[in-house]
Order: C-alpha cells, then sequence, then structure tokens
C-alpha cells in the first residue's frame, strides 16, 4: 500500500511516517517501480503499534525497546512490564497533579463573582501563592 493509505488505516500523519522511518522506529518498505513507498501488513502492524503507544504517552525510546522485544531481541517480558508500570506511576502522579489543579481552580474561581470593581479573588490568589 501507498503512503497515503498507509495514513488512512492508521490514522497517522504522512510526515509523521516519514519521520518513524528516519529515526528507525518503522523500517523503510520497499520502492515500488515508480520510487513509490509500498507498505505491507507488518509495517500497517507496526505502525499501529507505535501510534497506540504513542497515544499511551510511551517515548520512542520506550518504543525501541519494546520493539526489540517483539524482534526477539535482548529486552525481556519482565523489562516491559517493569516499564509499563513506572509509566502508569508517572500517569497516576500527573493525574494527581491534575485533581490538585482542577480543586484550586475550582475553589478560586467560586470566590470570584464576576463584575467590575479592580478587586478579583482569582487575581488575588494568584499572586498570594
Amino acid at each position: 500500500m501507498m503512503i497515503g493509505a498507509m495514513s488512512k488505516a492508521t490514522g497517522c500523519n504522512i510526515e509523521t511516517i516519514r519521520y518513524y522511518e528516519r529515526v528507525g522506529i518503522l523500517p523503510s518498505p520497499p520502492r515500488t517501480s515508480g520510487g513509490h513507498r509500498d507498505y505491507d501488513n507488518q509495517h500497517l502492524k507496526r505502525l499501529n503499534f507505535v501510534r497506540r503507544s504513542r497515544e499511551l504517552g510511551f517515548s520512542l525510546d520506550e518504543i525501541r525497546q519494546m520493539l526489540r522485544l517483539v524482534e526477539g531481541g535482548d529486552v525481556t517480558c519482565t523489562q516491559v512490564h517493569a516499564m509499563a508500570s513506572e509509566h502508569l506511576a508517572d500517569v497516576q502522579s500527573k493525574i494527581a497533579d491534575l485533581t490538585r489543579m482542577e480543586r484550586t481552580l475550582q475553589d478560586t474561581t467560586a470566590k470570584c463573582a464576576g463584575g467590575t470593581t479592580p478587586d478579583c479573588p482569582i487575581i488575588d490568589v494568584l499572586f498570594d501563592a
């Protein structure tokens, strides 16, 4: 399949596909006689894996390590589990931070009735923090 079809099938931007090829995340496909990239189902599966991993917030280096497991490299399932567990802890920490931010913003905006006076509780809270 051509790069446009690959893009549509995976929801990945064409430039992103080319970038993944340049950095070695996606192997370069063979070229047609006209010089067009000719992707197969293995490229499609791998690109879907990369896209989904990126959606979950894994870095390209982490994705490379997981792909080494798939390719029979020296990375074990235990290492992938540890990587995913560490990533999960980071995500949970970010959620906790966002929850605190949400609570602070709710409390702060609840103190402000709007209006036209120059005194604003939101501004006051931000200056006092």
